[in-house]
């Protein structure tokens, strides 16, 4: 495996497990395929078999996809390959599409050559009171197999490996397991709401993990970087089963930036060792300074810097009074309160220009409902300042709607409305819902008329807001389009949609959603959309008036030295913001991907606004009745 030097000793020496940064998950997983691509034809070679142990989820499914395309392309056999699956959820049969079963012959088994007796997985339809022999043999296979030459695994939130949850000890091999609450919530999107997700699982245990020969273990995004500082630099406990694999001598986390995010060597650098103090760097150093002495930042004081690791910052800038100064100024100037740039007014320490004073303004939002929970306030302000704002949802959102609110809608609509004068045959819709069965994917009008709910949401919260209809649209990005959970990757046709809008608009400013946290992607398959469609237009004279804002709020904040434009609200405005986002309706009470955060997105949005404001305040700057 080809991995880049970790740096010196001193920067990693709070992690007890060998971990490997990359720039994201699609860099890392081709190196994860081509190690395990090696050890397939070292194993050839000697005309061995080669023992894989498996995992499912998010996480490996680019790996999986390197390798068909090496299979297809390069001639890569696995012939020779025998796998072991980590586990399955119980009961569960194997044609149900949240099995296991049905996931490793969707993304790798259909498209290699395996043999299909080198396949084992446990079973979910195994009758209880046989379960028990069923484990032993489990791992009976997997000893008479020659072990697991190399391991590749995820991690849940709850520090699960497999699924040894919390509590599971050090010795526990295969068996059946009681899921965490944690773990099915994480899982509730998959299977249309908590009730669906199975209780049990059969999985692998923490010594059966613990004695492959390789360890590989991934993980991508903000919402595992807490679970792996624990697991890489906390202490070995059954409540975070992860850590057993700090006893294991050939183990590699491969992480991306995002989930390495909160190691120490990241998030506080300036503990480890001498730091290359850039301005980031510095903003990041002396607002967490702030919060750790619980002082504001013009009170902060030579000996706050020395005792915390920053003696060498203080030594570069001269005193604490200077660094103090800066830092206080640099904050203040992201404030304001005129998000388009407020006209007649020198804007040299302002966020945006000045000119020109009325701007053509794109908001897109990846779905019908980003826009006002993350940005509603913003959204008022640009409108009420006269604005030429323009809405742009990206996705329809459909999936998001239950089958019960558009079961509702339709019968409604069907008791009022003749099948000849609408664009949807209502009768169908309840027909279809009445009688769908498990994992059955929407009908095409069935999918129509759930994004229409959104759609009308939609029009009824930038109304609400005080936008006009002709500034609303709607894309409907293709990729999006595939009645399931699991989306199509982004393609040419994607691109040049958004494409499109931007040339019709010839935008000052965008605004899109870098909150990259939601639970299926969705968000990161959009701004690739946009990033994309600018780099095409980037010749075009008017982007070169055009500047890109991130917004955040629906799952993840900035923190507040990424902050580069912080828009004060009033009362009144956050009482706005709520009412828009309340108007998406069918999102509410019954939010189908609640993510890791169990509040409605309207109180999500009013704490982050207020404990983002109240940050402000803890640092000194100037106070708002907002």
């Amino acid at each position: 495996m080809s991995y880049k030097s970790a740096g010196k000793f001193e920067e990693t020496r709070f992690e007890k497990i060998h971990n490997e940064i990359f720039k994201n998950s699609t860099e890392a997983s081709l190196i994860v395929a081509q190690e395990i691509a090696q050890l397939i034809r070292s194993k050839q070679e000697k005309n061995k078999s080669c023992v894989l142990g498996l995992a499912t989820g998010s996480s490996p499914i680019k790996v999986y996809e390197e390798l068909v395309r090496m299979h297809n392309e390069e001639g890569l056999s696995f012939s020779n390959v025998v796998t072991f699956n980590l586990d399955e959820y119980y009961p569960m049969t194997k044609e149900n599409n949240q099995s296991y079963h049905h996931f490793m012959h969707q993304h790798l088994f259909n498209h290699i050559d395996i043999k299909p007796e080198n396949v084992n997985i446990p079973d979910g339809t195994v009758a209880i009171d046989e379960l028990n022999q069923y484990c032993i043999d489990y791992e009976m296979n997997i000893k008479n197999a020659g072990g697991l030459d190399f391991q590749l695994l995820g991690i849940g939130r709850t520090g699960h490996v497999g699924f040894n949850e919390p509590g599971s000890h050090i010795n526990s091999g295969t068996r059946i397991i009681t899921l965490d609450h944690i773990t099915r919530v994480d899982a509730s999107s998959d299977f249309n709401g908590i009730d669906n997700v199975p209780k049990r699982a059969i999985t692998m245990g923490v010594s059966t993990i613990l004695r492959s020969k390789r360890i590989v273990l991934m993980a991508w995004g903000q919402n595992k970087a807490d679970i792996i500082k624990r697991t890489i630099q906390g202490d070995i406990s059954s409540e975070v089963p992860a850590t057993f694999l700090q006893n294991h001598g050939n183990a590699t986390f491969v992480l991306d930036q995002s989930a390495a995010s909160e190691l120490t060597r990241f998030k506080t650098p300036w503990l480890v060792g001498e730091c290359i103090w850039n301005q980031e760097l510095k903003s990041k150093a002396i607002v967490w300074l702030c919060q750790k002495t619980k002082q504001s930042i013009l009170k902060l004081t030579d000996r706050d810097y020395n005792n915390n690791g920053m003696s060498d910052l203080l030594a570069q800038e001269g005193s604490a009074y200077d660094l103090n100064i800066n830092m206080f100024n640099v904050l203040q100037h992201t404030i304001t309160g005129w998000p388009g740039g407020k006209p007649n007014t020198d804007d040299s320490h302002r966020p945006e220009r000045a000119n020109p004073a009325k701007k053509r303004i794109i908001l897109f939002s990846p779905h019908p409902d980003d826009d006002v929970i993350s940005m509603g306030g913003t959204f008022s302000k640009l409108i009420k300042q006269g604005h030429d704002v323009h809405v742009v949802y990206q996705t329809s959102g459909n999936i998001a709607v239950t089958d019960d609110e558009a079961l509702k809608f339709a019968e409604v609509s069907n008791d009022f409305i003749t099948d000849a004068d609408t664009k949807v045959n209502f009768k169908s819709v309840i027909e279809f819902l009445n009688n769908k069965s498990e994992n059955q994917i929407d009908s095409l009008e069935v999918r129509k008329l759930k994004g229409l709910i959104r759609r009308r949401e939609s029009y009824a919260a930038t109304r609400y807001i005080g936008l006009k209809d002709s500034n609303t649209h709607f894309l409907d990005l293709p990729f999006y389009e595939t009645g399931q959970i699991k989306k199509n990757p982004l393609g040419l046709e994607d691109i040049a949609i958004v494409k499109d809008i931007i040339e019709k608009i010839k935008p000052h400013q965008v605004f899109a959603a870098g909150d990259l946290a939601d639970p299926h992607g969705t968000h990161e398959v959009c701004l690739n959309a946009i990033f994309a469609a600018m780099k095409e237009l980037k010749p075009q004279p008017y982007m070169d008036d055009c500047w890109l804002w991130l917004y955040r709020g629906a799952w993840h904040e900035w923190d507040i030295h990424e902050i580069d434009m912080a828009v004060p609200l009033s009362p009144s405005e956050v009482l706005l913001k709520r009412h828009a986002i309340l108007y998406h309706q069918s999102q509410k009470d019954r939010v189908m991907f609640q993510g890791n955060d169990s509040r409605e997105f309207w109180v999500r949005a009013e704490d982050r606004n207020k404990n983002t404001a109240i940050l402000y305040d803890d640092l000194g700057l100037a106070e708002y009745e907002a």
